[in-house]
C-alpha cells in the first residue's frame, strides 16, 4: 500500500478510536445520567445523525472542489471546538447543541477519508477502502474498550479523552496530510449514450443500492442504542456492553485473511457480498432477539460482525467504481450520508417501537427492513449498460 495511504488508516484509526469513547454509551448517558426517556435520546441523536448527514454532503462536494487537505482540516476544526466545549459543559440542553455540532463536523471529515484513499490508490480497487474501514473498527475496538473502563470510573473522562485522541488526529492531519495529491486518477471513458445519461444511469443506480444501505444500517445502530439500553435491563455491566465491541472490531481486524479467502473462493461479485452479508445480519438479529444474556448478545455481536465485514466496504467500492472523474468525493458524501441517515433515523424508530410496544417487536420490524435491503441490491444495477458484475471486482482481492 502506499504511504499515504498509510498515514490515512492511522489518521482514521485515532479518529475513531476518540469517538468510541463516547458513541457506545449516548444513549445510556442521555436514559440513565441525564435521566430523558429513550424516544428523547433518540431524537438527540438523529439531531446528531442530521447534521453529520449534512456534513456528509457538504465535505464530499468540498473535496471535489479544494481538495483532502483542507476538507478534513476544517472537518476535525469544527468537531475539535465542540469536544472542548462539550468536556466542560456536558449537561442538558447543552449535550444536544455540542452532539449536533459534532456531528457536522465529523461528517465533513468521513467521505474526504474515503475519497482521498480511493484517489490515492485506485489500482487497489476493494483494498484501499477495506484498509479504512479496518482502521475504522480497530478504533472502535480499542476506544469502546477503553470507554467501557473509563465511564465506570466516571463518565465526565470520557468527553476529555474524546477531545484528547482528536487532537492527535489534528495532529497527523496537518503534518501527514498535506502533501498528499488527490487529483483523480480514473480515465475518462466514452460512452455512447453521452456522459450525461451515463452519469444520471449511475447516480440512480447508487441512490437505489444506498435506499438498502440506509436500512440495514437502520438496523445495525440499534446495538448502540436500543439494545445498549436493553443490556442495562438484563443485567449486562457497561465493561461487558463496551466488550462486545471491542470483540466487533477485532474479529474485523483479525479476521481480513479469511475474509478475503472466502471471497476469491466464492469468485463473488460486490453484489453477492452485500446479498451474503444482509443475511447474516438476519440470523444476528434473530439469534438477538432471542438473547437475554451476555451469552446470547456475544454470539449475535460475533454474527452481526461477520455480516457487517461483506457489506460495509463494499458499498464505497461500488460507489467509487460508479463516480464519474472528479465527482468521487461527491459520491463518497452519498454513502456517507446515507449510512449517517441510517444512525438517524434508527434510534428515533428503535426508541419509539420499544417504549410503545417492546423490544421483541423492534426484532421483528428491523428482519423486515433486511428483506427490502436484498430487493434493492438486487435490482440497483438494472439501468446500467455494463452491469457491476465483473468491473466492481477489479482490485478488490
Amino acid at each position: 500500500m502506499p504511504r499515504a495511504l498509510w498515514l490515512l488508516i492511522i489518521g482514521m484509526a485515532v479518529n475513531v478510536t476518540g469517538s468510541s469513547f463516547l458513541w457506545p454509551l449516548n444513549t445510556i448517558y442521555i436514559h440513565d445520567h441525564l435521566g430523558k426517556s429513550l424516544s428523547v435520546a433518540g431524537v438527540v441523536l438523529m439531531l446528531n445523525s442530521a447534521a453529520s448527514v449534512i456534513g456528509n454532503l457538504y465535505g464530499g462536494s468540498l473535496f471535489d472542489k479544494i481538495g483532502g487537505y483542507k476538507s478534513i482540516i476544517l472537518g476535525i476544526g469544527i468537531t475539535l471546538a465542540a469536544l472542548i466545549g462539550l468536556t466542560f459543559w456536558h449537561g442538558w440542553p447543552a449535550y444536544i447543541v455540542f452532539l449536533t455540532i459534532i456531528g457536522f463536523g465529523s461528517g465533513v471529515v468521513f467521505p474526504a477519508m474515503y475519497a482521498m484513499a480511493g484517489t490515492v490508490w485506485v489500482e487497489g480497487g476493494r483494498k484501499a477502502f477495506n484498509a479504512i474501514y479496518v482502521a475504522q473498527n480497530l478504533g472502535v475496538a480499542v476506544g469502546a474498550a477503553l470507554g467501557g473502563i473509563v465511564a465506570d470510573y466516571s463518565f465526565q473522562l470520557i468527553f476529555l479523552a474524546n477531545t484528547i485522541m482528536y487532537i492527535i488526529f489534528l495532529l497527523i492531519a496537518v503534518f501527514g496530510y498535506k502533501g498528499i495529491a488527490t487529483a483523480s486518477a480514473k480515465p475518462i471513458t466514452s460512452d455512447t449514450d453521452g456522459p450525461v445519461v451515463k452519469n444520471r444511469n449511475n447516480l440512480q443506480a447508487l441512490l437505489i443500492l444506498c435506499l438498502g444501505y440506509l436500512l440495514c444500517w437502520v438496523a445495525y445502530v440499534q446495538w448502540s442504542t436500543t439494545i445498549s439500553s436493553y443490556t442495562q435491563e438484563i443485567n449486562i455491566s457497561l465493561s461487558q456492553y463496551s466488550l462486545l465491541w471491542t470483540i466487533n472490531g477485532a474479529i474485523i481486524v483479525l479476521g481480513q485473511p479469511l475474509l478475503n479467502g472466502v471471497l476469491k473462493r466464492l469468485s463473488s461479485s460486490l453484489k453477492l457480498q452485500m446479498l451474503i452479508g444482509i443475511g447474516i445480519f438476519i440470523v444476528s438479529f434473530i439469534v438477538a432477539g432471542k438473547a437475554n444474556a451476555f451469552s446470547g448478545l456475544l454470539v449475535a455481536m460475533i454474527i452481526l460482525t461477520i455480516g457487517e465485514m461483506f457489506i460495509w466496504p463494499a458499498v464505497p467500492t461500488v460507489a467509487f467504481n460508479l463516480a464519474p472523474k472528479g465527482r468521487e468525493g461527491f459520491y463518497q458524501g452519498i454513502v456517507n450520508s446515507t449510512a449517517t441517515g441510517g444512525r438517524m433515523i434508527g434510534p428515533l424508530l428503535g426508541g419509539i417501537i420499544v417504549d410503545i410496544y417492546d423490544i421483541s417487536a423492534l426484532f421483528i420490524v428491523l428482519i423486515g427492513l433486511f428483506i427490502i435491503a436484498i430487493v434493492t441490491t438486487l435490482i440497483y444495477d438494472r439501468t446500467l449498460k455494463t452491469k457491476m458484475v465483473s468491473g466492481t471486482i477489479r482490485g478488490q482481492m
